[in-house]
């Protein structure tokens, strides 16, 4: 790796979904929404009193300190042309049945088990197939992590750069080590950016989310390119912030993104999906929409 990318790495999470059980406890299961488990209820999935471990919160110095606008453009020249390999979503998925979460409580099953809880919820719920096959990938750009990545660029809460860190950011005070903040330019609310301009055309903290929609852009409706692309964009969707950049199309994509959320985050549960009986459906499902082989 090169430039930005020669920073020691630092494995500060035990597991990359470290991350996302430390946004289910900012964020507790809605009372609006059914989770996988009708019986388990909101309190059981975490202890949302908790400390904040000190391996998330270094996992969140790293994060941001170094997503920079050098930095992001460097991951867009690098990996947006989309030309590191190419694979079925099958062998895709293959690699990212290595990455078990061995430290989250609610669950211990393979990333590809999670898709499929997730896909599978949002399927009962009677959603249109696009929305269920978004489900059931949305999660594959940590294929970042076979490439060398590390995790402070694959997951994490995403937000603009080129202009002021908002304080709705998870952790704001650790932007004093991010050099951006000595740049003038991206010190005011819109900083390169214009009021309205869309989001689109903001540059956003690099990691799977970003990384898979550039992946899958061309075969998924706006709406699952959208909540591939912002669905850990919390700052926005759970917070309020960064409003002043969005334009008509992002406001009216915006309720999706909210829609998809909640599957994403409560859809974990012991109860292992039958793999052998789901495949078939699923097969026909990304055979539908995708073609046989992706470029990554």
């Amino acid at each position: 790796m090169t430039g930005e990318n020669q920073i020691p790495s630092n494995e500060p999470l035990v597991d990359l979904d470290d991350w996302q059980d430390d946004v289910r406890n900012r964020y507790p299961d809605p009372a609006e929404f059914n989770p996988t488990d009708p019986a388990k209820k909101k309190e059981a999935f975490r202890d949302y009193r908790a400390e904040v471990r000190p391996s998330v919160k270094e996992f969140y110095r790293l994060n941001h300190s170094h997503q920079t606008v050098d930095f992001v453009r460097s991951k867009q020249a690098e990996y947006v042309p989309l030309q590191k390999r190419k694979m079925t979503l099958w062998e895709a998925t293959e690699v990212l049945n290595t990455l078990v979460d061995d430290s989250d409580p609610d669950t211990n099953v393979p990333q590809i088990e999670h898709a499929f809880q997730t896909a599978e919820a949002i399927r009962e719920q009677g959603h249109p197939r696009w929305f269920i096959l978004t489900g059931f990938i949305h999660d594959m750009g940590k294929m970042l992590c076979i490439f060398g990545e590390p995790q402070w660029a694959v997951v994490g809460d995403t937000f603009p750069v080129g202009c002021r860190f908002s304080d709705k950011i998870v952790f704001p005070e650790f932007f004093a080590e991010n050099p951006d903040c000595n740049v003038p330019e991206y010190q005011t609310e819109c900083g390169i950016y214009n009021e309205g301009c869309g989001l689109d055309n903001v540059l956003m903290s690099w990691g799977h989310d970003e990384y898979l929609y550039h992946v899958i852009k061309d075969y998924l409706p706006l709406e699952a390119q959208y909540m591939i692309r912002y669905h850990s964009f919390y700052p926005l969707h759970r917070e309020g912030a960064y409003t002043h950049l969005l334009n008509d199309q992002d406001r009216a994509m915006l309720p999706w993104v909210k829609k998809f959320n909640p599957f994403d985050l409560y859809t974990k549960s012991h109860t292992r999906p039958d793999v052998q009986r789901l495949m078939p459906f699923y097969e026909e499902l990304v055979a539908e929409f995708l073609p046989e082989t992706l470029c990554w």
